[in-house]
């Protein structure tokens, strides 16, 4: 298991090589890259800042990852989720899972992107040519996160 929580920029194919590294027992691996798109709302976005609370994030990323474990037969779950400023284009988050079988893997990384979404303490302030704005949660993502109720 791998949390990370950080500023700087991550290299999808070296996660991906260190994650898979000399684990033969892995049938397979899905994998989301969550991106800063240049429009949001119809309006243009030039940046977003990504704010969170040290500590607790973390806390709160390893509770959603321990449910996935406990959900699915997973043999390892990566997530690194960047904070700070961001332009478009940029990559916000990766979650890899690891598992014998594909359909574990698949239900797990959308189960841990939904969680994420509606669970994890970070806040998105977006620029626009109208000025700055906080982004609100979004009904589809609780409906996504939903989804997942035991």
């Amino acid at each position: 298991m791998a949390i990370r929580v950080q500023a700087d920029d991550f290299d999808v194919g070296a996660e991906y090589a260190a994650f898979t590294a000399g684990r033969t027992s892995i049938g397979g691996v899905a994998m989301f890259v969550g991106l800063v798109r240049d429009v949001a709302g119809g309006e243009a976005v030039s940046a977003m800042t990504l704010e969170h609370y040290p500590g607790m994030t973390e806390r709160q990323l390893e509770t959603i990852e321990s449910e996935a474990r406990r959900r699915w037969p997973l043999d390892d779950v990566l997530v690194i989720h960047r904070h700070g400023r961001l332009e478009p284009g940029d990559r916000i988050v990766m979650v890899a899972t690891a598992s014998a079988h594909r359909d574990a893997a698949f239900e797990s990384c959308r189960f841990l992107m939904d969680w994420l979404k509606t669970k994890a303490p970070f806040w998105k302030l977006e620029a626009t040519p109208g000025g700055e704005r906080w982004v609100d949660a979004k009904d589809s993502d609780d409906a996504a996160a939903a989804r997942w109720a035991e």
